[in-house]
């Protein structure tokens, strides 16, 4: 099969067309009179993380409450390795990109004084089933934005420290793609397929993230040469037993309690943080006193239907569970238990390291939502944020510099694709080696068969088999474009893994219990109160420890 070379050239490239993508592209369109092109692997009205929908806005600042006040909670929550900046610039941007989304046709519910009905402290409650085609629609009507769909962007085209653009195939013509931009945002979500998840084999895909988030922007990334942060501060969700249901709806919308099989509540002994909620599981299923379960018995039969039905918004099939059962939350409680490791700047600080303009340290990459690192707990609209302020930002950078232009690469580029695309066979495919993969990573890197655990022996052996695993990438063979786009899946996410291997190691430390688990380390030290960077420099992994940034301090690279 031969690759025909597509070249194209915008003002604006943004990788990725989920909730910062799309956000970002309405922002530029009111900041610059120049052109955009949005190149999204799915279609924009039903891909990233939003594709079923959402049913709150988990981060809002509800009367009573500051910009401040947000800070506070998510440096709290991650034990003080956040970027004030940029949690202080996202929050205060918070309430408007709510209230934008809100004259773009979403759903925002009204308690009985016409306020936005509020859900927890920070929280307030949507119909959002329908927010990724509200933000597609408001795309579409824009003369200046073009989306690409069905198109997946896997390397950045870079010089002397610049972006000019990237390099996509189509994932179902024989094409490769040259895009030429002034400057390219990243929005493209974490990494999910790292780890073996709760339900290998048939049913690997049922999880808590997306699983056609690779880790392709960090791969990206790490490639070029960009500084990275925080890749240690992994995330693994608490959620339902089997279905893998969210627990925050329970958690906040019914005050529902964490309890062991004996009915005891737990909370208090461990900590009510996003992470000691998830070991504290663990660590009562480890010393016998396991399941452990999230009390809904007793609940109101209001508060029950109310859950059904907001589930089936976000989680059908937990509502279908209890349906089928007869079973109720209101009748029996609801079995909790940890995911698998995820790298997710949208909850945690990983991703790439940004100024407070979300400009990375390759000239002209802005990044923003789950792959911008430093700001944990955005959530929707901080993706929201980010893309506007990483906009205005990319609007004001480029300036009157012209489209670059850089093909020189691509017949290479183009012969490598080719060498997958025109191979007879191959002695193992895709699944195989991400099994392969999801087993090293659970067993020597802390995934859920070691409890969340590792130590430097552990890391040691991931990161050999790891990089084992990469030499036999290059033997696979495609049929077709989508067969293709498997294999550089496969690649970005084993890129990831040994930047993440590296991460855990270098931070000698636990800080995080479960999210990151150092048995050869298991306190946590004030010697730790710094970042921990990393940067690929002529082919070697060098770790940067980084000071904290406050939010009075304006960083840039």
């Amino acid at each position: 099969m031969d690759l025909e070379i597509r070249t194209l050239a915008t003002d604006f490239l943004i990788i990725g067309g989920g909730t910062a993508g799309c956000y970002a592209a309405l922002t530029f369109c009111e900041a610059s009179g120049g052109s955009v092109l949005i190149a999204e692997k799915a279609d924009i009205e039903r891909s990233g993380c939003l594709a079923a929908g959402v049913n709150a806005i988990n981060a809002y600042i509800v009367p009573g409450k500051t910009p401040r006040d947000y800070v506070d909670y998510a440096r709290a929550d991650a034990q003080g390795i956040v970027r004030g900046d940029l949690l202080l610039t996202m929050a205060e941007g918070l309430n408007r990109t709510a209230a934008k989304m809100e004259s773009l046709g979403l759903t925002i519910l009204k308690d009985n004084q016409g306020r936005y009905a509020a859900r927890g402290s920070r929280n307030i409650k949507i119909n959002g089933e329908n927010i990724k085609p509200v933000l597609a629609a408001a795309v579409a009507v824009q003369p200046r934005v073009t989306v690409l769909n069905r198109v997946n962007v896997f390397e950045y085209i870079v010089r002397d420290g610049r972006i000019l653009g990237a390099y996509a195939i189509d994932v179902d013509e024989p094409v490769l793609y040259v895009i030429s931009a002034k400057a390219v945002l990243c929005a493209t979500g974490g990494a999910a397929g790292l780890y073996r998840p709760n339900h290998p084999g048939f049913s690997r895909h049922k999880m808590w993230y997306p699983p056609f988030n690779t880790g392709a922007g960090y791969a990206m990334g790490i490639l070029a040469g960009a500084e990275m942060t925080t890749f240690e501060m992994r995330f693994i969700a608490l959620r339902c037993k089997d279905t893998i249901a969210p627990t925050g709806t329970l958690a906040q919308g019914v005050g529902a309690k964490q309890i062991n099989a004996l009915g005891e509540g737990y909370e208090q002994k461990y900590g009510v943080t996003t992470f000691q909620r998830v070991h504290g599981t663990v660590m009562e299923n480890l010393e016998g006193r396991g399941p452990c379960y999230l009390r809904t018995v007793g609940i109101t039969k209001e508060q029950d239907e109310d859950l059904q039905k907001a589930y089936l918004n976000m989680a059908p099939s937990q509502t279908l569970r209890w349906l089928e059962s007869g079973r109720t939350p209101g009748v029996q409680n609801v079995e909790i238990e940890g995911t698998e490791p995820y790298i997710v700047g949208g909850h945690t600080a990983s991703g790439y390291w940004v100024d407070t303009s979300r400009e990375t340290t390759i000239k002209g990459l802005f990044a923003a939502g789950d792959v911008a690192g430093g700001c944990p707990q955005k959530y929707v609209t901080g993706a929201f944020v980010e893309g506007e302020i990483a906009a205005r930002a990319a609007a004001a950078y480029m300036g009157d510099q012209t489209v670059p232009s850089d093909r020189g690469g691509a017949e290479e580029k183009k012969r490598w694709l080719e060498g997958f695309l025109n191979r007879s066979a191959a002695p193992y495919g895709t699944d195989g080696l991400e099994e392969a993969m999801q087993s090293v990573m659970d067993e020597y890197a802390g995934g859920i068969g070691s409890h969340y655990r590792y130590s430097e022996k552990s890391l040691r052996i991931a990161a050999d088999k790891i990089h084992g695993l990469e030499r036999k990438t290059e033997l696979l063979a495609a049929s077709e474009m989508q067969e293709l786009v498997y294999i550089l899946e496969l690649r970005e996410r084993l890129t990831l893994c040994k930047s993440v291997i590296a991460h855990l190691g270098a931070r000698r430390e636990t800080r995080w219990h479960s999210f990151a688990e150092n048995t050869d380390y298991p306190e946590s030290g004030a010697e730790w109160n710094c970042y921990v960077n990393s940067r690929l420099e002529n082919g070697r992994l060098n770790m940067i420890f980084r000071p904290l940034v406050r939010e009075e301090d304006a960083y840039e690279h």
